[in-house]
């Protein structure tokens, strides 16, 4: 406290400090004496203050007198009483409803009342009956008891939460002829075809389309404008032929090809991204640089380096990879002068459709399931020409050739080894009556187109005649058709 205030209290009391040289030591001494009376004034002051007005959970004495017994009002008075009275003209501090907490007389460091930290529904539980036995221990209307009821409040529906957790979001959701389920997966990382950010599976709840396998955030479900690509697999499955059919940006009024957004080959408003598939121009939100086969460049010059795609044409492509809709022999026929791998397959695909009458009529076969061999190429056991771009590829990496000759070679075995009745359905050659039981997939075999007869093929050429089973047949319908002559009857 300076000098000036000391000065100011003795004034106060009656006392006017002495000038001259002669009453210096006079006026040091009151001087200090008056300070220190000053300080401990100020410290009463404040231990008063603190002890009635600075606790924040008690309120303005008034209508919560009359709700206190008369043990706690006789407390209150007498904690009253104890203060020592306020000098007349000393300001009073007074403190309506609940003042700020100082924290002059709270213990920071303890935990505070129903909090837990739980992560699953086992700790969850303890919890909660830990918090329910501290209410009931506390006292009754008590600030600490409605504090600790508002924590179980919170627990319990952080428990029901974890129990069900499809409560808030439904499971299906169907927009755009896209069939969306939510997933479960938590820690695989994705990213969000829409907003094309991180999907964090702790803390966001993520669809997936199970056509199109389209993935965005729950949020985002709302924003999507893009339809799914498999009800255009379904509709349409074709693939485009043409090597890049470049149009030009000016054809697209230089707008995204899918969004329509602005766009521009110098990457002003948004850069223009080429699909090498549909030769078209996207926006980098449609276009993310994804590598995919394509099938125009793998059907007329076998070339299976992957190239820029947008994200439409790669779900397109990933979609129809396995559906056979490419018939070569139409599209490029020259391709097997070139490919030497597509004649070996092509005359196992045909031997697999003469083996087929064998299996559908033999009761081993049928319970063996023979043909379930091939049932990631259903095509195979239905004709020769139809190929998918995932046959073209696994031709050109030799996986084609060495899996079909393996279900030949079983197939052939079960026919001419295993199953007598498969035997008996042999033929003979009927040029030569030589040889061993003939079968039409034999390597040495001639079939003939009309009668389904088998030959030895050096037999079938060699001979000038015309097949002997065709000209019986022939004698045999033309007898049944014959008419009957009268003379013989009578």
């Amino acid at each position: 406290m300076s000098l000036r205030a000391a000065g100011g209290s003795s004034a106060r009391r009656g006392r006017t400090p002495c000038s001259g040289r002669g009453a210096t030591g006079y006026n040091v001494a009151a001087a200090a004496a008056e300070f220190w009376w000053n300080a401990m004034e100020y410290d009463e002051k404040l231990a008063r203050f603190r002890q009635a007005h600075l606790n924040p959970f008690n309120k303005e004495l008034g209508p919560r007198q009359h709700e206190q017994g008369p043990s706690e009002q006789a407390l209150d008075i007498s904690s009253e009483e104890a203060l020592p009275e306020l000098p007349p003209g000393e300001p009073e501090f007074h403190c309506s409803g609940r003042v700020m907490d100082l924290g002059l007389s709270e213990d920071h460091f303890s935990r505070p009342v129903g909090l837990f930290l739980a992560s699953d529904v086992q700790q969850l539980q303890q919890a909660i009956e830990e918090c329910r036995q501290v209410i009931l221990e506390l006292p009754e209307q008590s600030e600490k008891q409605k504090d600790a009821v508002v924590r179980l409040i919170h627990l319990r529906l952080k428990l029901q939460e974890l129990q069900d957790p499809n409560e808030d979001e439904p499971n299906i959701r169907v927009l755009l002829e896209h069939r969306f389920y939510k997933e479960k997966s938590k820690s695989v990382k994705q990213a969000c075809d829409k907003c094309k950010t991180v999907i964090w599976g702790l803390l966001q709840t993520w669809y997936t389309c199970t056509g199109c396998y389209y993935r965005c955030h729950s949020k985002c479900l709302s924003l999507i404008s893009k339809p799914c690509v498999s009800s255009k697999v379904s509709h349409q499955a074709e693939y485009e032929l043409n090597i890049c059919p470049e149009t030009g940006l000016d054809s697209q009024d230089y707008r995204c090809a899918e969004c329509r957004v602005p766009i521009s080959l110098r990457g002003v408003p948004s850069e223009a991204r080429q699909c090498d598939y549909t030769g078209q121009y996207y926006c980098s939100h449609c276009h993310w640089n994804d590598l995919a086969v394509i099938p125009a460049r793998v059907v007329h010059n076998w070339d299976f380096e992957p190239r820029k795609v947008s994200r439409c044409s790669m779900r397109y492509l990933a979609l129809m990879v396995s559906r056979p809709v490419l018939r070569l022999r139409e599209i490029n026929p020259l391709l097997f002068n070139y490919v030497e791998e597509l004649v070996e397959i092509r005359k196992l695909r045909q031997d697999i459709l003469l083996m087929k009458p064998y299996f559908i009529t033999c009761k081993e076969a049928m319970e063996a399931r023979l043909l379930l061999q091939l049932q990631d190429r259903q095509h195979f056991v239905e004709n020769d020409e139809m190929y998918s771009i995932q046959d073209l590829l696994d031709v050109h990496v030799g996986r084609l050739g060495c899996s079909l000759t393996e279900t030949h070679t079983l197939f052939a075995k079960h026919i001419k080894l295993d199953c007598e009745r498969c035997q008996a359905k042999g033929f003979v050659c009927e040029l030569c009556r030589e040889g061993d039981v003939l079968f039409p997939f034999d390597s040495h075999t001639s079939v003939c187109a009309d009668c389904s007869a088998v030959f030895h093929r050096d037999c079938y050429y060699d001979n000038s005649t015309t097949c002997p089973k065709c000209a019986r047949l022939n004698l045999r319908k033309q007898s049944l058709f014959q008419e009957p002559d009268p003379d013989l009857d009578a």
